[in-house]
């Protein structure tokens, strides 16, 4: 038996209806930033907040858009609620949203430059020659995101140096080896910042644009606190 177009039309645009309700719950750049934070470890709705420089009422508001797209989920914590991404499918979602982006959107670069104006200040290591440059013992490699996103993932081999202590730690930094500092990815500025600190005191220096996410992405193991 076979059914027109018409007699199926209200089922398909239920089934529509909701696939646009994830577009719709990351149609807004706050909620898409509280995805990327929380793609790096799960968070607190305070801690969000803090983050994202967002008050508390509207960083929650934000989740519970999220929520109720299931793209994220809670849990309780004593006086407090801690979110973290439903299912890695949503960190790859976020990557390939960021991508299309990228490759479609010539003012993505044009924002990147203003946002990441160190950005071509200092030499990129690839992911290969990372690999072969941790084994020969050449270089350190530096992981300057908040201390719990270190915990949650980081690349094997990496210190924990968050970036409002660069300055403060430098001294415990061997200085016959090229420092290489990754933060959040391609999108994210604390790398350049650690590095142009480094750079001012006479370290060599490099940057690894991949993070994590794109770490996991590629197949690559991801070590947990040590």
């Amino acid at each position: 038996m076979s059914f027109s177009n018409t007699e199926k039309r209200p089922q398909k645009d239920h089934l529509f209806a909701l696939f646009s309700q994830i577009a719709a719950a990351m149609a807004n750049p706050h909620r898409l930033e509280l995805l990327d934070l929380l793609a790096q470890a799960p968070r607190t709705v305070e801690e969000l907040a803090q983050e994202a420089t967002m008050s508390i009422a509207n960083t929650s508001q934000h989740l519970q858009r999220l929520k109720k797209a299931r793209l994220v989920v809670s849990e309780k914590e004593g006086l407090y609620v801690r979110y973290r991404l439903a299912d890695p499918a949503v960190a790859r979602l976020w990557l390939e949203l960021r991508a299309v982006a990228h490759q479609r959107l010539a003012e993505v670069e044009v924002a990147i430059d203003a946002y990441r104006q160190r950005r071509d200040e200092f030499e990129n290591v690839k992911v290969e020659e990372l690999r072969g440059r941790l084994q020969n013992g050449d270089i350190i490699l530096l992981d300057v995101r908040p201390e719990v996103e270190y915990e949650n993932g980081h690349l094997p081999g990496a210190l924990s140096l968050p970036l409002e202590e660069v300055e403060q730690k430098l001294a415990s930094l061997p200085d016959e080896k090229t420092i290489v500092a990754y933060c959040r990815g391609p999108y994210c500025v604390m790398a350049d910042d650690a590095l142009a600190v480094l750079a001012a005191n006479g370290r060599r220096v490099a940057r690894l644009e991949e993070g994590v996410l794109e770490w996991r992405q590629a197949g690559h193991a991801v070590s947990n606190k040590i």
